[in-house]
This record gives structure tokens, C-alpha cells and sequence, in this order.
């Protein structure tokens, strides 16, 4: 897995690294690519929106002399006198209660981390394999729900083996990495430069920690670097190991760090599971041993069992007319966690603009729409829709004790401002 070739020197101008990609097995004259030109796009396209980093630069602060300090930013970095800043780390609630750390670049960090990260992915899209979807072009969660619908519904899949990676982006193992992409890139420079943002530091507060492991989350470079990792680590052992030893079939899919097995036979996902164990400690990871089980699922099993993935429930079903379906739903805990951030940002709303706060509202289930609309899932929609028209209501009437909006106004209202549910995705088809 490991072999390495003579590296290729390129002019990029000459030839998209997509191709030099396919073409060689480790690439060179990476960092010439992190120019003027590549930087200024980045800046470009930037939110003004997004938090700021320990410098507390903004967007708006960097482009008052723009120019000037991407050029200083280029002779830095020629000079290899650029060292990224440690990253601010802020907590940001899950749906368990638990808090998700993440770290925030400064904003020049910000710019080089996104040039980097789109010659990594030009360098890898080639080489990851079809079973990887997130942080991919033309991939995303619905694919995987398509894949999975369409294997239980017609390819004879009766188990699941659901397994998490505790805390993967805050173990994953920095020698390993280096590791990986040295292995596909022998441009020395570019890889220095990946090693000083593993190793910038964190920001908790007033006080500075070091990063000897992990990779924030937050950073731009972080989920192409993830996807790096779990090729080596999981993908490849997966698909072109694993399978090969098991009696019946497999499917493996992974979305960054979540990922599924779903088996034809039991006693291959027991021996998986087994498998996997040793796997990840190989790699300086470990399984969640509370996240992992084997379930049975599909047409053949009769059961009530249920399994959760990318903020989907999965489960057996029937249609109106008793043939079986795979069911498709929001997870109840991604639905917990939506009311309680709809009943805080409704409280905010008290004050403000009826007709802003319904037009507000209309984005935000839109948004919801288009991820969770997905054939099958119309009535738990429906019952979030219905539950954020509540909470309005509810908040409208008592902003005004003397004059409270009538139900058939507030009907009106959100009639006009506020689209109904829809399904948007279609998991059925072949």
C-alpha cells in the first residue's frame, strides 16, 4: 500500500493536477500553487459572516490592504517564515447535551488553509474510492441514503453494523497522517507547511494548548486531511481487504468519520466487528464501544430494530398495500436538538419584526426541507413544521396582552411567508 515511485516535478499551468494525479504516483511543486492568484480567490470567497480567529482580523480589516499582504503573505511563506497562529477554540452544543469543540483559523491562516485544501482534494478526488462521500464533490449524505435504501430493498442485505470512532478528529494520529500524504506527495515544502498547522496550537480561553494529535475542527484543511486518514485507514482495508475474506456480501460507506457496514450474513459483520477493533488501534483510534452493535434490518428480518445515520432514522416498514419498505425519517435526537435551537431563537423574536421573523422561519424550514425531505418522511415534517408554527403563535400573542393576533390572521400570515413541507430528495429510484 505503502510503495513509493520517482516524483514528478510539473508546471501547474500546463496541466490540471487531477490528471498528473492519475498519471504519477507521488506528486511535486505542490506549494507553487499557493500564489497570488489561488490567495486572492480564497479571499474572495470568504464569508464576512464567519468568527474570527485569535488576531481578531476580519474579512473586511485584511482587504484594506489586500494586495499588500498577500504579498507579504507569499514572501513569508518562500522564506518559510510563515507559521500559522494556534486556532481559538469555541463549543458549540450537541444533541446530547455534550459540547463539540471547534478551532477557529485566523483569517490569513484561513486563506492559505483553503488554497491547500483545494490541491489536496485535486490531488486525492482521484484516488479516494466510491465508498467515501462527505467533503467530496458531486457526493453527499443523500447518496448514502439512496445506497442504503436501495441495498436493503433489493441486494439482500438482513444485518447493519453500526460503529463510531471516539473522538476522531481529536485523536487522529499526526505521525500516521504525515505518513499518508507522503506517500502520494514528495513536495517536501507542502508537506512542512501541513505539519506547522498540526501543530499551531489551540487557544482555550487565555490558555495555550499544544497539538501533538488531532486536527480541529473548524480548520478548511481538516476534512480533506480526515478523508486522507480513513482512506488509508479504513476505506482500502475495507474494500479491497475485508471483503475479499468474508462469505457473502458487504457494503461499506463512509461520510468523514461516520460510517456503515451492512452484511448479507451475521456471522460476517460479528467477525468484521472483531476486525475492526484492531484496525483502528492500529491507527492510534478506538472504537465507541456504547455506539456499536449489530443490527438485523431488511425484508427477511421481521423486526423492529432501527438505526440511525447521518441524521436518519432507518427502519422496517410497509407500504399502503403491505409490500415492505425500507423507512426513511428524521432521527429523533437531530428533531430534539432542532426544537430546543427553534424554542431559543423564537425568544429572541419577541421584539422584532412579524413579518422579518415569518420570512426568517421560511429560510431556515426551507433549509430543513431540503435536507430531510426525502420520500417517506412527509409526516415528521409536517410535525416540525406544525411545532415551529406553534412556538410563533405562541410567542406572537404574548408580545401584545391588549391586542393578541387572532389565530385566523397568524393562519394568513404564515400561509403567505411560510412554504408548507415538500419532499425534495427522492431515495427510490434505481
Amino acid at each position: 500500500m505503502m510503495e513509493t515511485r520517482t516524483p514528478i516535478n510539473m508546471e501547474h499551468e500546463l496541466k490540471g493536477l487531477r490528471d498528473l494525479s492519475i498519471k504519477y504516483e507521488r506528486l511535486n511543486t505542490l506549494i507553487n500553487r499557493v500564489d497570488a492568484a489561488s490567495l486572492l480567490m480564497a479571499h474572495d470567497k470568504q464569508s464576512r459572516r464567519k468568527a474570527v480567529g485569535v488576531d481578531r482580523v476580519t474579512k473586511d480589516q485584511y482587504a484594506q490592504n489586500l494586495i499588500g499582504n498577500v504579498k507579504d503573505l507569499i514572501g513569508r511563506m518562500k522564506r518559510f517564515e510563515y507559521k500559522p497562529q494556534p486556532v481559538r477554540r469555541t463549543y458549540i452544543p450537541k444533541a446530547n447535551g455534550k459540547l463539540r469543540p471547534l478551532g477557529i483559523p485566523t483569517y490569513e491562516d484561513k486563506l492559505v488553509q483553503a488554497v491547500m485544501a483545494d490541491i489536496l482534494n485535486d490531488v486525492y478526488e482521484p484516488r479516494f474510492l466510491d465508498c467515501s462521500y462527505g467533503f467530496r464533490e458531486n457526493r453527499g449524505a443523500h447518496d448514502i441514503v439512496r445506497r442504503i435504501n436501495r441495498a436493503v430493498m433489493f441486494e439482500g442485505v438482513n444485518y447493519v453494523l453500526e460503529a463510531d470512532i471516539k473522538g476522531f478528529f481529536d485523536n487522529l494520529d499526526q505521525g500516521w497522517l504525515m505518513k499518508f500524504l507522503a506517500h502520494d506527495i514528495a513536495d517536501r515544502n507542502f508537506l512542512r507547511y501541513i505539519k506547522r498547522f498540526l501543530k499551531a496550537g489551540i487557544m482555550d480561553g487565555n490558555e495555550r494548548l499544544h497539538s501533538d494529535r488531532g486536527t480541529p475542527q473548524g480548520g478548511l484543511i481538516s476534512p480533506v486531511l480526515a478523508n486522507v486518514y480513513l482512506h488509508y485507514a479504513l476505506d482500502l482495508w475495507m474494500e479491497r481487504r475485508v471483503k475479499k475474506q468474508l462469505r457473502g456480501k458487504m457494503l461499506y460507506l463512509r461520510y468523514a468519520d461516520d460510517f456503515i457496514c451492512m452484511f448479507q450474513y451475521k456471522e460476517d459483520a460479528l467477525i468484521v466487528m472483531q476486525w475492526l477493533k484492531t484496525r483502528l488501534e492500529k491507527f492510534k483510534l478506538e472504537v465507541a464501544e456504547e455506539k456499536t452493535r449489530i443490527l438485523p434490518v431488511g425484508r427477511y428480518c421481521g423486526t423492529k430494530e432501527k438505526f440511525d445515520f447521518l441524521g436518519f432514522t432507518f427502519l422496517n416498514g410497509k407500504t399502503r398495500r403491505g409490500k415492505y419498505r425500507l423507512v426513511v425519517i428524521t432521527s429523533s435526537k437531530k428533531l430534539k436538538a432542532k426544537r430546543l435551537e427553534v424554542k431559543k431563537w423564537i425568544r429572541t423574536r419577541i421584539n422584532k419584526s412579524m413579518i422579518e421573523t415569518l420570512r426568517l422561519i421560511n429560510l431556515a424550514l426551507r433549509g430543513h426541507y431540503n435536507y430531510y425531505g426525502v420520500n417517506g418522511n412527509t409526516r415528521a415534517m409536517a410535525k416540525f413544521t406544525w411545532y415551529v408554527r406553534f412556538l410563533t403563535l405562541k410567542m406572537l400573542r404574548r408580545r401584545s396582552q391588549n391586542s393578541k393576533i387572532t389565530v385566523k390572521k397568524f393562519s394568513e400570515l404564515w400561509d403567505r411567508f411560510v412554504a408548507p413541507p415538500r419532499i425534495t430528495i427522492s431515495i427510490w429510484g434505481m
